[in-house]
């Protein structure tokens, strides 16, 4: 076994604490993000590079804006993450000439009780006396994990087998639902919630860390429904 080779299987069989679940999480919503802006067209299909990742072959953004805009929205979220201030994360698609909301790709963020009563506790010095997570590692393998995942951006993939064609030009916003308490960014603005009246629902696979878990589903508007 070459030296590489033993970094990523050590990598693979390593614990988690709260700082590798963030990453984790994090690194999920990235590709997540990008699949979904792939399978659905929101971006033109050249502006993508393939990369290995989750044991698969996934698709990921070369244009420097977007990718930019992601990086600094993962920032955030980390941030959040490790506070434990991130309720949920959704991408929303809407129509440019409609302004209409088509689909809501929604992953909620819980953070995992492990039975220690003393894993969640306060900061007295911080003038917010906001809870800290301070979980021990979990027991779970990031191998564990990423095979998880991976079965949530299968069916990511495999959303065009089921979603509605966008039969217009689309684009794609990203809200995140925090705690009241969050401290929030100035350049961030506050959004409607930009739900789709009498949609369909799929749910999706979810992962686990034991720190943090991620529930997955996708809401769409029928097509029969749609203003063509």
């Amino acid at each position: 076994m070459s030296q590489l080779q033993q970094v990523l299987k050590d990598e693979q069989d390593t614990v988690i604490n709260l700082k590798g679940s963030v990453a984790i999480v994090s690194e999920f919503f990235y590709y997540a993000i990008n699949s979904i802006l792939y399978q659905r067209g929101i971006y033109q299909p050249e502006t993508f590079k393939r990369e290995s990742k989750y044991g698969l072959t996934v698709l990921t953004t070369t244009d420097e804006g977007l990718i930019a805009y992601l990086n600094q929205i993962m920032a955030q979220m980390s941030t959040w993450l490790t506070d434990g201030k991130v309720q949920r994360l959704v991408v929303v698609v809407s129509g440019v000439d409609s302004g209409e909301t088509l689909e809501r790709w929604q992953f909620q963020v819980s953070v995992e009780d492990q039975g220690d009563t003393s894993a969640v506790g306060s900061d007295e010095n911080d003038p917010m006396n906001a809870p800290k997570i301070t979980k021990p590692a979990s027991k779970k393998k990031v191998k564990e994990v990423h095979n998880e995942i991976q079965a949530i951006i299968r069916q990511i993939t495999a959303s065009v087998t089921f979603l509605p064609l966008l039969n217009e030009l689309c684009s794609f916003d990203l809200l995140v639902y925090t705690n009241k308490d969050a401290v929030v960014p100035k350049k961030w603005e506050d959004s409607d919630p930009r739900y789709i009246i009498n949609s369909q629902e799929v749910k999706l696979r979810s992962f686990s860390t034991s720190v943090h878990k991620v529930d997955s589903l996708v809401t769409y508007k029928e097509a029969d429904e749609w203003d063509l």
